[in-house]
C-alpha cells in the first residue's frame, strides 16, 4: 500500500506542497480539477521533487480531446522523469454540456474510446506506426513528422480511470492501468459493486492482468474535529445530490436521501442539504 497527498488548488503552492509531501514520506501527490487547471501545477511539482508519483485526480476527459491530453501527458511524463500518472474522469452531464460546452453521450463507452485513442496516439509516436484510430466517438488518422514528439525515454504514462458506477468501473478494468475510486464510496459498495465490476472488465482484457496487478486508488474523508466533521457532512450532501452517485446510497437503503438532496440542490438550497446527512450516513 502507498499513501499519497493532495496538492492545494492552483500553482501558487504547488512546489511547496510537493516538497513537503516528499519530505514527510508520501509516495505521490495529486491535483484536482475544480477551481484551477490540474496539469500546470504538476510541472512545478515535478521540478521540485525527485521521487513522488504525480498526476491529476482527476482531469476531465470529456472537456478535452485525446490528442490534447496525449501531448500534455507525454510532456509531463518526460519532464518528471517517468513519474507521471494520468488520472481521467468523466464528470457529470450538466458540467460537461453546460460548463465545458462539450458533447455528452454514453460516458462509459466514450471513456473506453478515449483511452484507446490515447494508446493509439502514443503508439504512433513511440513505434512510428501510422496513426489509425477510428472509434465510435473519436477519430485520429493524421500524424505527420512535424507534429510527432521525439521518442519518450520513459514511455507512455499509466492511465487511471475514475469510476463510481459498474459500467465505468468495468471500462477501467478493461482498458486502463488503474482505478481511481470516488471519495463517495463505502466499504459495502466497494465489495459488492466495485470489485465485481472491475473483475469483469479485467476478464475482457485478454492479457492475464488480475486484480493483484491493478492499481486502485482510494480517497478517505479525514476528520480531526467537529469543524472537519461538518465539512465532510457538507461534501457528502453535495456528492449525494448527484443522480450518478445514487447507487452508493441505494446499496445502504438511503436512496430517498438522494432524491431530497437533488431537489434542494436544484433550488440552490445548499445549506439545507447538510442537515439531511445524518450521523449514520457519515
Amino acid at each position: 500500500m502507498q499513501l499519497d497527498a493532495r496538492l492545494r488548488n492552483g500553482m501558487a503552492h504547488a512546489a511547496e506542497d510537493a516538497r513537503a509531501a516528499e519530505e514527510v514520506g508520501f509516495d505521490g501527490a495529486w491535483t484536482t480539477e475544480n477551481q484551477a487547471d490540474p496539469f500546470l501545477p504538476l510541472a512545478l511539482a515535478a521540478e521540485h521533487t525527485e521521487r513522488l508519483l504525480l498526476g491529476p485526480s482527476v482531469a476531465i476527459a470529456f472537456a478535452r480531446t485525446p490528442m490534447t491530453v496525449a501531448y500534455l501527458a507525454s510532456d509531463l511524463q518526460r519532464y518528471s522523469g517517468g513519474r507521471f500518472a494520468l488520472g481521467l474522469g468523466s464528470q457529470v452531464r450538466p458540467h460537461v454540456e453546460k460548463r465545458f460546452s462539450m458533447p455528452w453521450s454514453r460516458p462509459a463507452a466514450r471513456m473506453r474510446d478515449f483511452v484507446l485513442a490515447l494508446r493509439a496516439i502514443w503508439g504512433a509516436w513511440e513505434q512510428g506506426e501510422p496513426l489509425a484510430h477510428r472509434g465510435e466517438f473519436y477519430t485520429h488518422t493524421l500524424m505527420t513528422p512535424a507534429f510527432t514528439p521525439p521518442e519518450n525515454p520513459y514511455g507512455p504514462p499509466p492511465v487511471l480511470v475514475a469510476a463510481v458506477g459498474p459500467r465505468m468501473t468495468e471500462v477501467a478494468g478493461e482498458v486502463a492501468d488503474g482505478l481511481l475510486a470516488h471519495p463517495f464510496l463505502t466499504e459495502r459498495y466497494l465489495h459488492d459493486v466495485t470489485v465485481p465490476a472491475l473483475e469483469a472488465g479485467l476478464a475482457r482484457r485478454g492479457d492475464g492482468t488480475t486484480l493483484d496487478d491493478f492499481e486502485i486508488g482510494l480517497s478517505a474523508f479525514v476528520a480531526l474535529d467537529e469543524a472537519d466533521v461538518e465539512a465532510v457532512r457538507r461534501q457528502i450532501s453535495f456528492y449525494g445530490s448527484t443522480p450518478a452517485y445514487r447507487p452508493v446510497l441505494d446499496a445502504h437503503g438511503w436512496g430517498d436521501l438522494q432524491t431530497e438532496l437533488n431537489a434542494l440542490s436544484k433550488q440552490g438550497r445548499w445549506d439545507e442539504m447538510v442537515g439531511l446527512v445524518e450521523d449514520e450516513v457519515l
